[in-house]
């Protein structure tokens, strides 16, 4: 056997070494060493909180019991193992404790911080609401029921309000579309011509002068039978029905007091006092009266119906009418 295992004497002048005992799962506790672990209990305040948790760590310390000496062992082999296992470390139970509780306190400390701000936030909220509903008049309290009779009074008001909304835009609409109807007019006649051909597309086969040995005061547009006859420009009908040599015969004076007559026709459209505007349908062409064919003759008198009988052709033309 190795040397290394022979006994040793112990000196006695060496100091034994201290063993804290240590408690195994299943030994029994003894009386009087660590006293029952103290309950954290639940506080509302901070600094009581802080203060518990002072108190629950000074108890756990006080309650550890100092480790005993044990006795020196002599006698070889034992003696070596029992100090070579070392000393075991003091428990710990003590700094949990005060961990635990210095945790806990921070964080009911933290909600309860939290929990003031939003009730705080709350009653700030709710006030600027109440305080901004009070400055503008409102009534902040529960509404009040209408009665009855109030509220079908107030429903009589609405409807007449807006029946007479209702008419209102119906004569705006009216009076729009009647200005818009006199403004297309306004447009119309604006564009309307001042003188027109008394027919369209018919072709002159007399001219104004002597003719047979005899004046003719009028020029002939001849065309197809019952060819529309317009008036040459705006006036009043002065005469319409039956004439001595024009068979049928209308007389229209214009705004500078000359008169235009039209003869031969077949049927007459119009009557006395009515008043026309250049392109007006006055007649159907015909061939009534002295007359070798279907045709208009026609006539312009200066100054009124018995005024000074002119040329028809440059007479229109100075109006824009080429014939």
């Amino acid at each position: 056997m190795s040397q290394l295992h022979h006994d040793r004497p112990v000196d006695e002048n060496e100091a034994a070494p201290h063993t804290v005992p240590t408690q195994r799962t299943g030994d029994a506790r003894p009386s009087g060493t660590t006293p029952e672990e103290p309950r954290l209990t639940e506080i509302a305040d901070l600094a009581d909180l802080t203060w518990q948790a002072e108190a629950t760590a000074r108890a756990g310390i006080e309650g550890v019991t100092p480790p005993s000496p044990s006795p020196a062992v002599t006698g070889g082999r034992r003696s070596r193992r029992r100090r070579s296992r070392g000393i075991p470390l003091p428990t710990r139970r003590p700094a949990a404790y005060l961990a635990a509780a210095l945790v806990g306190a921070s964080g009911m400390g933290l909600l309860a911080a939290g929990d003031r701000a939003v009730a705080e936030e709350t009653d700030v909220v709710e006030s600027s609401s109440v305080s901004v509903a009070e400055e503008l008049g409102l009534d902040v309290g529960s509404p009040a029921a209408m009665p009855e009779p109030d509220a079908a009074a107030r429903l009589g008001e609405l409807t007449a309000s807006r029946a007479a909304r209702e008419a209102e835009q119906a004569a705006a609409a009216q009076a729009q579309a009647e200005a818009d109807r006199l403004a297309a007019e306004a447009i119309a006649e604006a564009a309307r011509p001042d003188a027109v051909l008394p027919v369209d597309g018919a072709r002159l086969t007399s001219g104004f002068g002597a003719r047979w040995g005899r004046a003719h005061a009028g020029i002939d547009l001849a065309a197809p039978m019952r060819t529309p006859e317009k008036a040459a420009m705006d006036g009043v009908v002065l005469e319409a029905g039956p004439a001595s040599g024009y068979g049928l015969a209308v007389f229209v004076q214009h705004g500078n007091g000359d008169v235009t007559a039209y003869g031969h026709m077949d049927e007459i459209l119009v009557s006395a006092g009515q008043v026309v505007r250049a392109g007006d349908t006055i007649a159907l062409l015909g061939n009534r009266g002295q007359s070798t064919g279907p045709h208009l003759h026609f006539e312009v008198r200066l100054g009124g119906l018995g005024g000074q009988k002119v040329d028809p052709v440059p007479y229109l033309r100075e109006r824009g009418v080429q014939i």
